[in-house]
């Protein structure tokens, strides 16, 4: 008769129901992973409102980059249009279109650089979700200022270049367009979305 080890651990193979913990199931290892599904039955969204408010965080500032490049470049010829010869043959009328042009500027120029002086000071205070949003709406605005700035500075060179009525016609036209692009555009397939959603 075999005098066993009562201290050793039990060890029993086999793949029936009796199979032990230390038998490795082939099936388990196999077996995939279930997506957690919410009360409609619609896959929840694995990404946190922690990593939310990063990740809008992060795409405000690449888009951020891409509007500071273009302001900062018009900002730069708007201030050395004033230094150059032509500049004293200007009429009252395009003298005022150029200082609004480069208030505008200005303007611009400071709400898109805005959420970076907000970042440094709410750095650490835990208010990425206060952030955001203020950064959200400075960029908005930046992008209204920005788009009022393009405008001034085509309707101030076509003035010089063409004349009557032309200039401010074509301003127009492409003022249109950039509300159409920059603003309507978006608007119409955010709506879309929405509508498709609760179809």
């Amino acid at each position: 008769m075999a005098v066993t080890d009562p201290a050793a651990p039990a060890r029993r193979t086999g793949s029936g129901p009796h199979a032990t913990e230390g038998s490795a199931r082939p099936e388990d290892a196999r077996a995939p992973r279930q997506e957690h599904r919410g009360a409609g039955g619609e896959p929840e969204d694995p990404e946190g409102p922690r990593e939310r408010m990063n990740r809008r965080w992060n795409e405000l500032l690449q888009e951020t980059r891409v509007a500071q490049t273009g302001v900062q470049i018009l900002f730069g010829f708007l201030l050395s249009v004033a230094f150059t010869p032509g500049f004293r043959d200007l009429g009252t009328i395009d003298r005022t279109i150029y200082v609004t042009t480069v208030v505008l500027g200005a303007a611009a120029t400071g709400s898109l650089i805005a959420p970076v002086s907000i970042h440094r000071f709410l750095a650490g205070q835990r208010m990425k979700g206060e952030l955001v949003e203020a950064a959200h709406r400075l960029m908005m605005c930046g992008m209204v200022l920005l788009a009022l700035t393009i405008g001034s500075t085509l309707l101030l060179i076509l003035r010089v270049v063409l004349p009557g009525i032309l200039a401010e016609v074509l301003v127009a036209g492409v003022m249109l367009y950039f509300a159409l692009c920059w603003y309507a555009l978006p608007l119409w397939l955010r709506h879309r979305a929405s509508r498709d959603e609760t179809a």
